[in-house]
């Protein structure tokens, strides 16, 4: 393994720079993650025990130390463009859960009326442009809005969240070298979990690190540990500083680790944390990055610096739980879409055009 992160987060200029921040920032940071955990591994439980549900789930348990560095230093107003692996980013920013969950659901009552689906849920009242199934496209996306943030001539950025394997493909550096070129307000954030569907990234990646293959474009460009929050929330500042004072764009690559398999739940059982026995990577493997766990580093180190109390987590762990359970029962109480809905939205003209239905408003007929 090329990197593995301590047990503990650091003492440093990055633990400083978080532990000053308001204590309420910090107490939210971790209730966006636990529930971002909690949500997923309900919905593994439930993929697993029940008829319920169907379709691609593609778990970001493991990875919500960036999710939740990241949102840490976002406005609501901000954008940001994520992945198929996208959950975490969603919860983090604030989204509706009920919603989120009516959506996986496929019911009417979703984030987008069930025409989304896991891999499409958006919702633009929180400037969030969308999760994405084709790998990469976010690139364009926030490319796109961050141009539009320079053209108003407001202090907003846009973020691109995308896995390793999506800095090969097309969209990665056409785009940064336009954000540089043009000093766009974007920061590019990859979420480097050392492997694709089943293969580690090192055989597709040229460069010692995959935030390198940018050094020639003179931008600021930085590898940190994606399971430390506070390692993502300093270098999220700088990038975010930087945009906002139109110095243009930065990238993030944050290393860390996936628990489960590419999607759904080969290897997974109910009220077991993790997948265990695929082909691809070791167990022993996989119990090492849970030992290093970012929402329990995130904890230890907030107990540690004397920034919250047990019966702080404990009370937060306790609404986080009520929270998950009421949004699974919404979603399950919603009505499904009637048949006709398959041929709506489908072309511009029509009962119903295709112009909007992003948060099921603004329809055109």
């Amino acid at each position: 393994m090329k990197f593995v992160p301590p047990e503990k987060i650091p003492d440093g200029p990055a633990s400083d720079l978080m532990a000053s921040a308001p204590k309420e920032l910090l107490l939210k940071t971790y209730e966006r993650m636990k529930k971002s955990r909690m949500w997923e591994d309900r919905f593994k439980d439930l993929f697993l025990t029940t008829d319920e549900l169907y379709g691609w789930f593609h778990a970001y348990v493991g990875q919500e130390g960036i999710a939740g560095g990241v949102m840490a230093m976002l406005n609501d107003d901000d954008f940001i463009a994520s992945t198929h692996r996208g959950h975490g980013h969603l919860i983090c920013k604030d989204s509706d859960l009920n919603k989120m969950s009516a959506e996986i659901y496929g019911k009417k009552t979703g984030s987008n009326l069930a025409y989304g689906g896991s891999m499409h849920i958006t919702d633009r009242s929180k400037g969030i442009l969308g999760t994405n199934g084709i790998v990469g496209a976010g690139y364009y996306i926030i490319g796109g809005a961050a141009y539009g943030i320079k053209v108003r001539g407001t202090k907003q950025v846009a973020v691109c969240f995308a896995g390793d394997q999506a800095s090969f493909g097309s969209y990665f550096f056409p785009t940064i070298r336009n954000a540089a070129m043009y000093k766009l307000p974007a920061i590019f954030v990859i979420e480097n979990n050392f492997q694709g569907i089943s293969h580690p990234s090192a055989v597709s990646c040229p460069t010692k690190q995959i935030s390198d293959m940018v050094v020639g474009l003179g931008i600021p460009s930085t590898t940190v540990d994606g399971n430390d929050v506070t390692a993502v929330y300093a270098a999220t500042k700088a990038a975010v500083d930087r945009a906002r004072a139109g110095e243009g764009p930065s990238v993030i690559e944050a290393m860390t680790y996936r628990w489960y398999d590419h999607c759904n739940w080969s290897g997974a059982k109910e009220g077991v944390t993790g997948a265990f026995g695929l082909p691809y990577r070791s167990d022993e493997e996989v119990r090492a990055w849970m030992s290093r766990d970012p929402i329990a580093r995130y904890k230890a180190w907030m107990l540690e610096k004397g920034l919250a109390t047990e019966a702080e987590f404990a009370k937060i762990d306790a609404d986080v739980q009520v929270a998950v359970d009421e949004s699974v029962e919404f979603g399950r109480a919603g009505q499904y879409p009637e048949p006709e809905m398959g041929l709506e939205r489908v072309y511009a003209t029509g009962k119903v055009a295709a112009t909007q239905f992003f948060n099921g408003v603004g329809f055109a007929s």
